[in-house]
């Protein structure tokens, strides 16, 4: 026998739990797929901006107080950019030291299970963990989700499960071209000397990896998150060893390797890989919408996706409700999903993009870099659009353009 729900969600990462969030009071039957437990743990660089705190608050200002309240968490006050020359630009997240914003650093199996924790409260969404979705299907009646456990009908298809969705490729089918994806790996680390006094982040654009960069951020405990993103186009064409770069960098770079020199690892090299937002695709169809990373939703240039995943289940969870109402599962009723998040999301995809392809020339970041690095008005700039995604025009603005050439 098959269950029935008015929604179905397959993934439970931030995009996914999110969207349920917003429709557990909505008087819908409402159900998660996930193919892990939780705890579960996600590759990830674990920076939590303070975009991705600031939505918190949005959706349920005691969901935003829990989050303050969890433990297993580091406040980071700034990000610190090096050039491929060494200019090493710190920029504080605040302007004002009695009024101190921060992001945080939260490993991915921390806070994916916060959200899960917050969602279970409510008796109002079914959760099928350690369930795997083998096919999904829509027609005009109704969708199919047919699992490990089971199959289940569904009025509306949510697919926020990841990379390498299942609800995406069977209904939609396009594979991400690589010059619109990046690989990445991840490792934890204990003991790495020499962090910012305020936790900055850390974003080193070494020669060898560009437009890649390698991170490194600090955790609680004495630990570090450690790891390299590089886009998967530039890893074809130089044949690069992913692996093998990352740790000859945290070996024998010069401003690596004392500080790894007592480093311990915590674990083996991880891999994963991230569909970036630096094209428009299809995000929706008759009965079904993508969310989060399943939607390519990732900063082409930062390669961070949290905060986007969550904008997207917030945008899913209205769009559905009003479908729902409406009765009206159409592919052109659903499209408005589609418009939203490139209407809210675009300007910071292809600003990201322009980065990108600017940093491919190490000249040329060191130029910028070295100019921000000596310019507080610069800096000032760089912050303000590194703390929120709707002040990133600022970067291809005239104010910013003349400081960066022509100002002495």
């Amino acid at each position: 026998m098959q269950q029935e729900y008015d929604v179905i969600i397959v993934g439970a990462g931030p995009a996914g739990i999110i969207c349920a969030y917003l429709l557990k009071d909505k008087g819908l039957k409402v159900a998660i797929i996930e193919k892990s437990i939780f705890p579960k743990d996600k590759t990830c660089g674990d920076a939590l901006s303070i975009d991705v705190v600031n939505q918190l608050q949005l959706i349920d200002p005691s969901l935003g107080q829990a989050f303050e309240l969890l433990a297993e968490k580091i406040p980071s006050y700034g990000i610190t950019v090096v050039s491929p020359a060494g200019h090493a630009i710190e920029m504080p997240l605040y302007k004002d030291s009695n009024d101190k914003r921060s992001g945080y650093v939260c490993k991915r199996v921390v806070f994916d299970n916060f959200l899960y924790e917050q969602l279970k409260k409510s008796d109002q969404v079914d959760f099928y963990l350690d369930t795997v979705v083998v096919d999904v299907d829509c027609t005009a009646e109704n969708a199919a989700v047919h699992t490990t456990k089971g199959s289940f009908t569904t009025k509306m298809l949510i697919g926020a499960d990841g990379a390498h969705s299942i609800v995406k490729k069977k209904m939609i089918g396009q594979a991400i071209a690589k010059e619109h994806y990046s690989a990445g790996l991840r490792q934890y680390f204990k003991n790495v000397k020499n962090f910012n006094s305020e936790n900055f982040i850390e974003l080193h654009f070494f020669k060898e990896i560009l437009p890649g960069y390698l991170w490194v951020f600090p955790l609680p405990n004495n630990e570090a998150n450690v790891g390299i993103g590089i886009p998967s186009s530039t890893i074809s064409k130089k044949e690069i060893d992913l692996k093998k770069v990352f740790q000859q960098l945290i070996k024998e770079h010069p401003s690596l390797k004392e500080r790894f020199k007592d480093a311990i690892p915590m674990e083996s090299i991880k891999g994963y890989g991230l569909p970036l937002g630096s094209q428009k695709n299809k995000l929706s169809g008759e009965r079904f919408l993508l969310l989060g990373d399943a939607a390519s939703l990732i900063d082409p240039f930062s390669g961070e996706g949290i905060a986007n995943a969550i904008r997207s289940g917030r945008i899913a969870a209205d769009v559905i409700t009003a479908a729902i109402s409406g009765n009206n599962f159409s592919a052109s009723f659903l499209h408005s999903y589609d418009k939203e998040i490139y209407r809210r999301m675009w300007l910071e995809f292809n600003v990201s993009r322009q980065m990108q392809k600017l940093s491919r020339f190490a000249r040329a970041f060191d130029f910028i870099a070295g100019r921000v690095q000596n310019s507080n008005y610069l800096k000032d700039f760089m912050r303000d659009a590194l703390a929120s995604v709707h002040k990133k025009k600022v970067l291809i603005g005239p104010k910013f353009l003349y400081h960066l050439f022509l100002k002495k």
